[in-house]
């Protein structure tokens, strides 16, 4: 179904200047509650050019299933799931794979156990599987020949052809990362982010509530301090799959575990979600290079709509989280197993938490000069681990109900004009769960989406506003309300 639409603006010259806000609805303001973000859209800057088309763009409240899905979000079963992690000694990578009590098999094993149980009890709902390969020696840290396994437990949406994917790494490490047989509990880096994809699978898959229209994978990867394995395995078992498998959005969850830093700072209700700019040049060649730097679109990139769109629907009462949105592939020169499924051609992201504490991570355990090292559980809280998992669940319930994303959105440069003409195919998925479509934008100087304008179920549209001073996205909206990921439109062909 294609069809057109024409929005007319009062002249600009009547209009009323506008003051943008965060459209995220920060929760906390610096001035009346220390230590939490104040609106950052208020500033001369960001209020031209004035405009009186659509409304200021707000956040995405949760349905009435998301916050029963959020509300059962267990910090006791998170607890208890980065206990029983941290009770296998060790689950470095080359560690055994044969004992049932130590090393990373007898970890791998019961994390496939714990989500087979919440299989169990999905009434056929979510379905369980471990996969891998052997790696051979690298040179580095592979010294030997050594089973990588990725536990995947998957709920399966309605969509056909719809992933999201939410992991966290059951592999640890000390001070020296080929020691596989010294204790290393890896109770935050990354017990923490594996309890959460357990805890989502465990809430999600209950029967009690509809089945998503895409599917999600719970993860547990391995082999990410050998260098990023696991994952790499399973972002290429995806991608070189007939058909490739339509990843429309990965979460990593790593070293999530404590809003505490090292200079004693906390944070208790922030996350850091860190998005990178510009694809691998495998992924999106040097012509659409060049042409996204001609537009300006560098900072409109998959990952970087994924992340201002959880940062929508994340923030909220339920959560009680405020999303920081770090536009960086990782921390400085660091990375993560978003990277693969980045390297393959699918958005991903990464949680980490506010403040690190690097006495507590790639550490032996000991006491030096009164100082406890160590990746211990007794720095990990537990009810921070629950919020962050609340932001995750609310972002891939929200996703995973939403239509996808249009395709092909292009804007008209055929002339030259003050106006702006979009145009937009159907989701991958199809019209059938579409309700609308929405236009969003905001000024090239700010960072996340502050108007919106609702065009109806239709493929293009004429907005008396200029591509010249904004920057412009396109997403759908589901007939329930569940919007999904805005995408930067490029010069028509």
């Amino acid at each position: 179904m294609w069809s057109k639409l024409i929005v007319a603006q009062a002249a600009l010259a009547a209009a009323i200047p506008f003051v943008s806000r965060n459209p995220a609805s920060v929760l906390y303001d610096r001035g009346t509650v220390a230590g939490f973000a104040t609106p950052i859209f208020a500033c001369p800057a960001s209020s031209w050019p004035p405009n009186t088309i659509g409304k200021t763009n707000g956040p995405q409240p949760p349905s009435a299933d998301l916050a029963s899905i959020l509300a059962h979000v267990d910090p006791g079963r998170i607890e208890a799931t980065i206990k029983k992690l941290v009770s296998f000694g060790t689950r470095h990578t080359l560690s055994t794979q044969t004992s049932k009590t130590r090393g990373i098999g007898a970890a791998r094993d019961w994390i496939h156990a714990e989500f087979q149980k919440y299989a169990d009890a999905s009434d056929g709902r979510l379905t369980v599987e471990t996969v891998g390969y052997v790696q051979q020696p690298d040179g580095n840290r592979v010294t030997f020949a050594t089973l990588i396994s990725d536990v995947v437990a998957t709920l399966r949406g309605t969509d056909e052809n719809r992933l999201y994917v939410v992991s966290g790494h059951y592999d640890t490490r000390n001070t020296n990362i080929l020691d596989y047989e010294g204790d290393a509990p890896g109770a935050d880096d990354d017990a923490s982010g594996v309890a959460i994809s357990l805890e989502l699978a465990r809430v999600m898959s209950n029967p009690k509530y509809p089945v998503p229209k895409a599917s999600i994978a719970f993860v547990a990867v391995a082999g990410e301090e050998q260098g990023l394995y696991g994952s790499q395995f399973l972002a290429q078992t995806y991608a070189n799959s007939t058909p490739r498998v339509n990843v429309e959005g990965m979460f990593t969850n790593d070293i999530v575990g404590s809003p505490k830093g090292s200079d004693g700072i906390v944070d208790p209700h922030v996350i850091r979600l860190f998005a990178q700019g510009l694809p691998p040049l495998a992924v999106e060649n040097s012509s659409k290079r060049e042409s996204r730097l001609q537009i300006g679109g560098e900072n409109d990139t998959p990952a970087r709509n994924l992340a201002r769109l959880i940062k929508e629907v994340a923030e909220n009462p339920e959560t009680q989280m405020n999303v920081s949105v770090v536009y960086r592939l990782d921390r400085y020169l660091r990375g993560g197993d978003h990277r693969p499924f980045l390297e393959a051609g699918y958005p991903a992201v990464r949680f980490t938490e506010p403040r690190e504490d690097f006495a507590h991570q790639h550490q032996n355990v000991r006491v030096e000069n009164g100082v406890q090292y160590g990746d211990l559980i007794e720095f990990c809280d537990f009810d921070f681990i629950a919020r962050v998992a609340r932001v995750n669940g609310a972002a891939l319930w929200s996703l995973a109900n939403s239509p996808g994303a249009p395709t092909n959105v292009r804007v008209n440069t055929t002339a030259l004009t003050n106006n702006s003409t979009l145009y937009w195919g159907p989701p991958l998925a199809g019209e059938a769960n579409v309700g609308a479509y929405e236009v969003v934008w905001r000024t090239t100087a700010a960072p996340f989406w502050t108007d919106v304008i609702d065009v109806g179920l239709v493929n293009e549209v004429t907005l008396a506003l200029s591509k010249d001073n904004v920057v412009f996205g396109v997403r759908a909206r589901s007939k329930d309300g569940s919007r999904g990921v805005a995408v930067l439109p490029f010069p028509a062909a």
